[in-house]
C-alpha cells in the first residue's frame, strides 16, 4: 500500500485562509449606515446607530487602547453594560437637560444600544468584513413587565376633561387624544396625517408604507365620534391655512412628536395622574388592553395595530390584577357552571 505524501504549500502561493480588514471605529459605522441606508432603514434610525456608537466609542476610548473592531470581545461589551446599568450618567450630553441626574440608565435605554450593536456587528459578520462577532454572546437584559402604562378608566375621563375646547389649541390636542384612544395609531402616525388618507364615508385611515414603523401600509378604522371631531378641525384649518396637513400648531407648521408628547404630559399632570410616564405610547397600550377586554380578538388586533409580531403585541395588553379579577368572575367554570340560581 503506498501512502500519499503530504504535499508542502510553495513558497509564495497564497494560503488559503481569508483575511479580514482592520477596520476602525469610524470606518466601521460608516460602512454599516452605508449598508443599511441601501437595505431602505430610515434616517433617523441611521442616526440613532451613529448616535449610539459614538457613546459606547466615547467609553471605549477613556478605558481601553483598542483601535480596531477585531479587537473587540464580548467581555467588552460586559462590561459596558455593567458602567451603562450602575455609573453612566442620566441625560449626559442631553441638550436641554443639565446638572446631575444621577447615574445608572433604565434597562429598556441600556437594551436599544445592544440592539444597534447587534445589528451593527451581524452586518459587519454578513458581509465578511469580520472573523469573529462580539455579539454573538452578549444577551439583552431582562427586564420585569411593568403593568402601570396604561391609564385607568378614571384617569381617561379626567385627562379628557382637561383640553380647553374653546382654544385652538386645546381643540385640536383634544381631536388627537381622541384619535389615539380610537385607534391606537402611533405619534408619527398621527402627526403625518392628511386630509386624503382618510376616508370619511368608510370610516378608514390609510397608512402608507412611509408613515409606518415597519413600512407596511394598513387601514385604520374610526368611530363616528372621532370622524365628526376630524371634520370640525378640517374645517377650522381651512379658516386659517393652507396645508392639507391635519395637525398643526398654531402658526400653521407641521406640529412636532416631541412637543405634542409634552403637551399631553401637560393634560396628565393637570389631571392629577402620577407614577406613569405619559407619551403618545401610553394611549397606544391603553386603547390595546380597553380593546382586548371589549372583546376583540388578538388577530383584528394585531392587524389594526400594525405589530408585524404578536409576541410584540402581547405586551401592550399585560392585565392589571383588577382585570385579571373581572375576567376570572365572568369565565370561571364554577361561576358559570355550579353558581347559577335556579328557576
Amino acid at each position: 500500500m503506498v501512502l500519499k505524501k503530504r504535499k508542502r504549500t510553495p513558497i509564495g502561493k497564497m494560503s488559503n485562509q481569508k483575511e479580514y480588514p482592520k477596520l476602525t471605529f469610524e470606518q466601521a459605522i460608516d460602512l454599516v449606515v452605508s449598508g443599511k441606508s441601501a437595505e431602505g432603514l430610515r434616517s433617523r434610525t441611521l442616526r440613532d446607530y451613529r448616535k449610539d456608537w459614538r457613546y459606547f466609542v466615547k467609553w471605549l476610548n477613556e478605558n481601553y487602547e483598542i483601535e480596531t473592531v477585531d479587537e473587540l470581545t464580548p467581555q467588552i461589551f460586559r462590561d459596558y453594560i455593567n458602567y451603562l446599568k450602575y455609573d453612566a450618567p442620566k441625560y449626559d450630553g442631553h441638550k436641554y437637560i443639565t446638572g446631575d441626574r444621577g447615574k445608572g440608565l433604565s434597562d429598556t435605554t441600556i437594551n436599544i444600544r445592544l440592539r444597534v450593536y447587534r445589528a451593527m456587528f451581524n452586518f459587519l459578520e454578513r458581509e465578511e468584513l469580520i472573523a469573529f462577532n462580539p455579539m454573538h454572546n452578549v444577551r439583552l437584559l431582562k427586564q420585569d413587565i411593568d403593568l402601570t402604562n396604561c391609564f385607568t378608566d378614571e384617569e381617561v375621563k379626567e385627562v379628557f376633561k382637561q383640553p380647553n375646547l374653546r382654544d385652538y389649541v386645546g381643540f385640536r390636542d383634544y381631536v388627537a387624544m381622541t384619535l389615539l384612544l380610537d385607534c391606537g395609531v402611533r405619534a408619527g402616525e398621527l402627526l403625518s396625517l392628511r386630509i386624503s388618507d382618510i376616508d370619511f364615508q368608510t370610516r378608514f385611515i390609510t397608512l402608507s408604507g412611509e408613515q409606518n414603523k415597519n413600512r407596511k401600509p394598513r387601514y385604520v378604522p374610526l368611530s363616528v365620534h372621532s370622524i365628526k371631531l376630524l371634520l370640525q378641525l378640517i374645517e377650522e384649518n381651512k379658516k386659517h391655512f393652507s396645508t392639507d396637513r391635519i395637525f398643526l400648531s398654531q402658526w400653521g407648521e407641521p406640529l412636532g412628536q416631541n412637543h405634542f408628547n409634552k403637551r399631553l404630559k401637560y393634560y396628565a399632570e393637570k389631571a392629577g395622574i402620577k407614577g406613569k410616564k405619559v407619551t403618545a405610547h401610553v394611549y397606544r397600550h391603553t386603547w390595546a388592553k380597553g380593546m382586548t377586554l371589549n372583546g376583540c380578538d388578538a388577530f383584528t388586533l394585531q392587524k389594526m395595530g400594525g405589530w408585524s409580531d404578536i409576541r410584540t403585541m402581547r405586551r401592550y395588553i399585560q392585565m392589571d390584577t383588577d382585570d385579571l379579577r373581572k375576567s376570572h368572575d365572568s369565565f370561571s367554570p364554577a361561576m358559570t357552571l355550579l353558581n347559577k340560581k335556579k328557576h
